[in-house]
């Protein structure tokens, strides 16, 4: 097995430094695995006991442990939600941006900072390691793993490849203005701010990937609250959003309203999908 294989060659590693580093790495993947496992040990459990029709009695006697252990199990694994973001750890990505002046540095802007430190929290939640991620704005390509990519389509051309895979919804800017379309309903969500710059409210995009044996969330707002909205959206409807739209690919539009700051959310309502794909 590879994990035994990765196991023998860290032991075997004759410098120190990198023994400890690549050590650390596999016991968070262990860690992971472990945790995944126990949700899938309960989702077993219950849905023995839904489908074949058994007690939890007869489930403890098949499994070889006390109806007592059943039930701390039933009491503290995961939900069966937590594979909405993969098994982990999650890869957490935000845009890193360039100045504008003659300096010319890079940066994180810190409502994408905030964005980002939203999805850890979520992630946490779930006992799901995380690790971040710049994406430098000429990035195309994925990372490695599970991923929460927060990046809209002017940021990135890896937030384009990703919509690309979405058939039911996507960004555009025929009229000098970022929408997101629904190619379902033909309805287009423009910032609720171009016409009235008070107005507290915006409108964000999501999706999950089932892509090649992982999970990558794109999350994007038409302006960089709606990312915001999306998240504090997932933090409070995840288990509900995962039971209806099941392990599949999908996505979906949110509509948030927020403070004068424009960094605490107020509100969040899912307005379009989600749409499997």
């Amino acid at each position: 097995m590879a994990d035994l294989d990765d196991f023998d060659s860290v032991r075997a590693d004759d410098d120190p430094v990198r023994r400890a580093r690549r050590a650390t790495a596999l016991m968070t993947h262990y860690q992971q695995r472990a945790t995944e496992l126990a949700r899938l040990r309960k989702a077993a459990i219950e849905e023995a006991h839904r489908d074949k029709d058994l007690s939890y009695t007869e489930i403890a006697t098949a499994l070889g442990i006390s109806k007592g252990r059943i039930t701390q199990i039933r009491g503290s694994a995961p939900g069966p939600e937590r594979a909405f973001f993969g098994v982990g750890p999650v890869t957490v990505g935000v845009p890193l941006r360039r100045g504008e002046d003659h300096r010319m540095r890079t940066y994180i802007d810190a409502s994408d900072a905030q964005a980002q430190e939203q999805a850890e929290t979520l992630l946490g939640s779930f006992s799901l390691a995380s690790e971040r991620l710049s994406i430098e704005p000429d990035r195309q390509d994925l990372p490695d793993g599970d991923a929460v990519i927060i990046c809209g389509p002017r940021s990135a051309p890896v937030a384009l490849l990703l919509l690309e895979e979405d058939t039911e919804l996507g960004f555009a800017k025929p009229d000098g203005k970022w929408r997101i379309e629904d190619h379902v309903t033909n309805e287009h969500y423009y910032s609720p701010r171009l016409d009235d710059p008070s107005t507290r409210a915006e409108f964000g995009y999501f999706a999950r990937h089932k892509h090649d044996g992982r999970v990558i969330t794109h999350i994007a707002g038409i302006t960089a609250v709606g990312s915001s909205g999306v998240l504090h959206y997932l933090t409070e409807n995840i288990a509900q959003l995962f039971k209806d739209a099941g392990d599949t690919s999908f996505s979906g539009i949110v509509r948030c309203t927020f403070g004068e700051d424009e960094t605490t959310i107020t509100g969040s309502e899912l307005v379009a999908g989600p749409y499997g794909w």
